[in-house]
């Protein structure tokens, strides 16, 4: 790592980080399904079942958050320092909807909850909805760019009373949103689908799986043909200078045919043939190919963004503010210190993988929230 200079490091943590941003939309399926409740499951017996297969992995996506966020802040801290200090606000909004879901998986069975068991579903699934729907604003906000300025000792400007809220209004970053919103929604139901023993439900994940695929169509051609067409932050890798470059994103994609243009190619076929497994094949494995694919796509959308000379965190207010992966980023030390930590993710990804294993070496039946004394507890 030491023999790597700080360009290859930074390009090494984009990808890393990129790779954690992935997984994170990936496990967004646990927020899919919560807002999928009311919608696939129709008494008390149902709503147990769902939540309780949910439960089970609530909190590998708040802890991938939590992963996400602490990987951005030490690989690129002027990242996490404007964003997460000037758009305050949206970042707020979802961690306090991760918040209320973790009280409402604690409470919703506890005896004498004050607040009774319906108010903790509502939580659950406003979770399942503001959160995946903001993150995808805040990913859009990669392409149209924020309203920041930074001054000689990069003290951060935000020139927006909303603080992030603003970026709600762009047609394009509320697309995003609703495409992963819907497509979380579909995630969500594949895993249902895998994970539970109940014919009823099993129809209705697959029914459920393929609506939100056909909901989240429109926004994604939507979002695909805006990245073809809209203008990109390109940055002079001499001198610095950011400038609005037409065809940026599809420049990237074409310069990129396996990170870029394969990946994403790829990744939509494999969403859509998971799910159309699921639906028309009775398939009860989709989730995997839709997850991979969830997370080529991933990929390939953070490759354009920071890649290839381009500004992955553009300023609308102040081009030259704009931030790249060369000038937010950590020193050479910290950033191969953090690669040498780095080693260890192999482990980590083997012992998720034998813990998910293990809780889902069974599938969920209607049995097992019956029974008294279940361990079942959500």
């Amino acid at each position: 790592m030491a023999s790597f200079d700080l360009s290859q490091l930074q390009h090494l943590w984009w990808l890393l980080i990129s790779v954690v941003g992935a997984l994170l939309v990936f496990l967004t399926f646990v927020q899919g399904g919560q807002a999928l409740l009311y919608c696939i499951a129709r008494n008390e017996v149902e709503k147990s079942l769902v939540i309780n297969s949910l439960g089970k992995k609530w909190e590998l996506t708040f802890t991938t958050l939590v992963l996400f966020g602490g990987a951005f802040f030490a690989a690129f801290p002027l990242f996490y320092s404007t964003s997460f200090g000037g758009a305050y606000w949206v970042w707020m909004l979802i961690l306090f909807t991760f918040v209320v879901q973790a009280v409402s998986y604690e409470y919703r069975k506890k005896e004498n909850n004050f607040l009774g068991a319906k108010v903790y579903e509502a939580f659950l699934m406003i979770n399942g909805s503001v959160s995946v729907l903001l993150v995808g604003v805040a990913v859009g906000t990669f392409f149209t760019g924020s309203n920041f300025s930074h001054d000689a000792h990069n003290f951060v400007t935000w020139h927006n009373p909303g603080r992030g809220i603003e970026a709600a209004f762009s047609l394009f970053n509320l697309s995003f949103g609703l495409f992963l919103m819907f497509l979380s929604r579909a995630l969500g139901a594949l895993y249902l689908n895998n994970n539970i023993d109940h014919e009823i439900l099993i129809e209705r994940t697959r029914e459920a799986a393929w609506r939100n695929l056909l909901w989240a169509l429109p926004f994604l051609l939507y979002v695909l043909v805006s990245l073809l067409v809209m203008r990109g932050y390109a940055v002079d890798p001499v001198t610095g200078v950011v400038s609005l470059v037409k065809g940026k994103y599809l420049a990237n994609l074409l310069a990129m045919p396996i990170n870029g243009l394969g990946f994403l190619l790829a990744g939509l076929v494999l969403v859509v043939w998971g799910i159309v497994a699921t639906r028309f094949r009775a398939s009860r494995k989709g989730i995997w190919f839709a997850g991979l694919g969830t997370v080529l796509v991933v990929l390939a959308v953070f490759s354009i963004a920071g890649y290839n000379n381009t500004a992955f965190y553009p300023s609308s207010y102040d081009m030259q503010s704009s931030l790249t992966i060369a000038n937010a980023s950590s020193s050479h030390y910290t950033l191969t210190a953090m690669s040498y930590i780095a080693l260890s993710i192999p482990v980590i990804l083997a012992y998720v993988s034998y813990v998910w294993r293990t809780l889902d070496a069974k599938k969920l039946t209607e049995a097992d929230i019956l029974v008294e004394g279940s361990e079942e507890k959500y």
